[in-house]
């Protein structure tokens, strides 16, 4: 008698997915069960939103392909054109002289001092200033700590040089700054370069004002 009451309340497990997926079901709210009985009013309103998510998820899945690659294209398209209008921007004596100075001094001078020089240069060309106070300035735009009248010592013999036309003063300090580290070049010498640098950039600004 023992042994049969042992056995009445020995537990039996669940022996499949299906029986715990039933008691789940049972076990869920009233409004989440699935409505086991076909001909009740109820259940026709939940296979009609059933129905209608499945219709749904089709017509996403059919239309978001091709939507996706018109939109890419689209994209590629006004990529392309911001691309060309950039290309037509005309250029402007700035990014011009910016242009002349990375395709001759590049190689040897950090491009953002080339791009300040060029740029003050342009600033200045115009000013009623002595030719050795706008080489100053444009040196001072990289160096800013250097005094004007140290910088005026060294930017005479490029003033004097640009007066009569000669160019061995900027060949002299070049050459000084060619096959060498930037970083490992002395103050004196960066300045020299940037003096050079300068005195080629009014050069060319005073060459393109002279052509037609």
């Amino acid at each position: 008698m023992v042994n049969k009451i042992n056995k009445s309340k020995t537990f039996h497990p669940l022996q499949s997915q299906v029986e715990l997926e039933f008691l789940e079901a049972l076990l869920s709210p009233d409004d989440a069960t699935y409505p086991w009985n076909p001909a009740d009013e109820e259940s026709e309103t939940y296979f009609l939103q059933l129905e209608q998510q499945f219709l749904m998820q089709d017509v996403l899945d059919s239309e978001l392909t091709p939507r996706s690659e018109a939109f890419y294209s689209q994209l590629d398209q006004l990529w392309s054109n911001y691309k060309q209008s950039d290309c037509n921007t005309p250029a402007t004596p700035v990014t011009t002289l910016q242009e002349t100075l990375h395709n001759s001094f590049g190689s040897s001078i950090p491009t953002n001092w080339l791009n300040a020089i060029a740029l003050k240069a342009t600033e200045v060309f115009n000013t009623q200033q002595s030719m050795a106070e706008q080489l100053i300035q444009c040196v001072q735009a990289v160096l800013p700590t250097w005094g004007s009248e140290d910088l005026l010592v060294l930017a005479r013999p490029f003033a004097y040089a640009m007066r009569s036309s000669e160019s061995q003063t900027l060949e002299s300090v070049l050459n000084n700054v060619d096959n060498r580290e930037w970083t490992a070049l002395s103050q004196i010498e960066q300045a020299k370069a940037s003096l050079a640098i300068a005195y080629y950039a009014f050069s060319q600004l005073n060459n393109s004002q002279q052509q037609p």
